[in-house]
């Protein structure tokens, strides 16, 4: 695979290099930031999951394990090869899928879904098909769905107030002082007030915790026709349409149109089909943690935003060696905390993705469509509400176009 060349600075300052360079206290913080918000919001799905599949301590451990390895060496190699901010995750819909159907088939026809899955994201990734399609989508509608995706998580950094005022007040006015004297910082030190107003008052504990290393447990698989049709193909629509959509429209509508869509998916799958007997059961773009490592935030040259990405993927790999653990540690975050700290690293990203959908007049409708239909959470045939916005807003789009 060859190393395109670096996308053009927003900010016209000079790329950075050496050490230095990859220790900047933004990129870090992303990559924690981003790392933390997708395990607090839909680890206990993935237990859930594993529950379901029949999965005992050490290959729930073992699930973790892999999802952390996957999602760290993906990240790190996919970053690096594209010097774009490339973050995978874990399927959060196809988890809670697997939640309610593998009752009936057991641990092992579930590795055999796991596996087929990802063989169908590897093969749709090298022929192509996943390309043509996202070209076709309009980069307004692209900001639009993701604007649509990361409202919740901007109201709730003020919801969060409800539960717990004193926390989050203290984290927004950190935020906001900061933002006037220290804006590369202002994330970081939110997050830093939150922790140390958590540990005053009481709610964040840190004890206690046994950081054992998590090992790998080979479960071998085993195929039927009906679990194939029923919840493999099932899998693979969900992750497609609610995951790698929006991923690849995370990064089309933050200008990193130049990485091609075919590697990233076929990598994912590939990833997939390696670690789907330890428990990896599928892996996918990332859209609302990307969203976090692709922010002015993270670091307002676009071409150093890749290094936040990288630091998620080393975190990534910490949590997969550590397996359960670290999901302990993460759970010990107050829920407000990390709702607040997630609307706070998304707000710049929030704010670019409205403004790019709503900037031209005569699209403007399709964009509302999208935006609209995308934040509502509807959910139609098993699929999440991304997909339907997207299709929708093309619809009207097509129609606009014809009609102008």
């Amino acid at each position: 695979m060859t190393t395109p060349s670096d996308p053009a600075s927003s900010s016209g300052q000079p790329v950075s290099r050496g050490l230095a360079g990859w220790l900047r206290i933004s990129h870090v913080a992303s990559g924690f930031i981003a790392v933390l918000v997708g395990y607090t919001s839909s680890v206990a799905i993935v237990f859930q999951a594993a529950s379901a599949a029949g999965a005992q301590d050490a290959q729930l451990a073992s699930w973790m394990w892999a999802l952390g390895i996957g999602m760290g060496i993906t990240c790190i190699g996919l970053s690096l090869a594209w010097r774009a901010p490339v973050l995978t995750a874990w399927s959060t819909p196809g988890a809670a899928l697997l939640a309610t159907s593998l009752g009936d088939i057991g641990l092992a026809q579930a590795i055999g879904v796991f596996i087929a899955s990802s063989l169908l994201i590897t093969l749709c990734g090298l022929t192509g098909w996943f390309q043509k399609i996202m070209d076709w989508v309009p980069r307004h509608l692209a900001s639009a769905m993701l604007a649509g995706i990361l409202l919740r998580f901007g109201m709730d950094l003020f919801t969060s107030m409800q539960g717990q005022p004193t926390l989050v007040i203290a984290m927004f006015a950190t935020f906001v002082a900061a933002r006037r004297l220290l804006p590369r910082y202002s994330v970081p030190l939110a997050l830093l007030a939150g922790m140390v107003c958590a540990i005053l008052q009481g709610t964040l504990s840190l004890g206690g915790l046994d950081w054992t290393p998590a090992h790998p447990v080979w479960m071998a698989p085993a195929f039927s026709v009906s679990a194939l049709v029923g919840v493999a193909l099932p899998l693979f629509i969900v992750t497609m349409t609610s995951q790698n959509v929006p991923g690849l429209a995370v990064l089309r509508a933050n200008g990193y149109a130049r990485v091609p869509a075919s590697p990233l998916i076929s990598w994912t799958g590939l990833t997939g089909i390696v670690l789907a007997p330890f428990g990896g059961f599928a892996y996918n773009l990332a859209a609302i943690t990307a969203a976090i490592c692709m922010s002015p935030d993270a670091d307002p040259d676009t071409r150093e935003r890749y290094k936040a990405s990288v630091w998620a993927g080393a975190f990534y790999l910490l949590t997969g060696i550590f397996g359960a653990t670290v999901v302990a540690l993460f759970a010990a975050f107050p829920h407000e905390l990390v709702a607040a700290i997630a609307g706070l690293a998304l707000l710049g990203t929030l704010g670019n993705s409205i403004h790019e959908s709503l900037q031209t007049p005569e699209y403007r409708e399709s964009a509302l469509v999208t935006f609209l239909a995308t934040a509502s959470g509807m959910s139609l045939l098993g699929i999440g509400s991304a997909f339907w916005g997207l299709v929708l807003g093309i619809i009207c789009h097509a129609i606009q176009q014809r009609r102008a």
